[in-house]
């Protein structure tokens, strides 16, 4: 039971940290190199694409998304799609893709003079899925080596743990007051009732006993 119990919690906070690792923003110092458009057909990773553009028509299986094709310090590659997220989650609420389209290919350079940037985003990168994490912003910076401190997680992060551990005193408090007591109740009366019924059948016993025939004198 007790390990039952801790893989429940271990799989239960281990979906809690991938659900904000998925939606809570982060930033990569990148070097953009291109940007382009791509017809997209979508599949069973259709979950990790946002909707239609605002102003499309809803509910197409195929449609153009715009993507931005970067490179981190080391020439590793690493490639964002450019959606809007609308009203929806997560709410970023992000209208302006071809503007940031623009944006971001005004950005470009190439690898003799790299222009630095930090590109915002959400989401998972994932070649095998075929998932793309999606840009919410870009602009530049300085360097590669530049530190961007995650003050809106790090407010989110704290608000969240502190509600979690406020829930967590009241139900312990809640449990102590009133669920224990009842349970070690049910646990008494069950051990009474226990001894009650170890009891009549000692009597019992001893009925039967008294009615044996016992061996007559000589």
């Amino acid at each position: 039971m007790v390990y039952v119990k801790w893989g429940f919690w271990g799989l239960f906070w281990l979906l809690v940290a991938a659900f904000f690792h998925y939606t809570l923003p982060q930033n990569d110092i990148v070097r953009v190199a291109d940007t382009y458009e791509k017809r997209i057909d979508f599949g069973e990773n259709s979950i990790f694409w946002a909707k239609e553009d605002a102003g499309s028509a809803a509910g197409t299986v195929n449609r153009d998304v715009f993507f931005i094709q970067t490179f981190y310090e080391n020439e590793r590659p690493m490639v964002f799609r450019n959606e809007d997220t609308h009203w929806g989650w997560p709410p970023y609420f992000k209208f302006d893709t071809a503007n940031l389209q623009a944006e971001a290919t005004d950005l470009k350079s190439t690898k003799d003079t790299p222009n630095w940037v930090a590109v915002k985003h959400y989401g998972w990168r994932n070649e095998f899925l075929s998932i793309y994490p999606n840009a919410v912003g870009v602009r530049s910076v300085e360097g590669p080596d530049v530190r961007i401190i995650p003050w809106l997680n790090i407010v989110i992060l704290t608000v969240f743990f502190a509600l979690s551990w406020a829930i967590w005193v009241r139900w312990r408090r809640f449990r102590e007051a009133r669920i224990d007591p009842v349970l070690q109740d049910v646990g008494d009366s069950l051990d009474a009732a226990g001894d009650n019924l170890a009891e009549k059948r000692g009597r019992f016993a001893r009925w039967l006993d008294s009615w044996r025939s016992k061996p007559s004198g000589k």
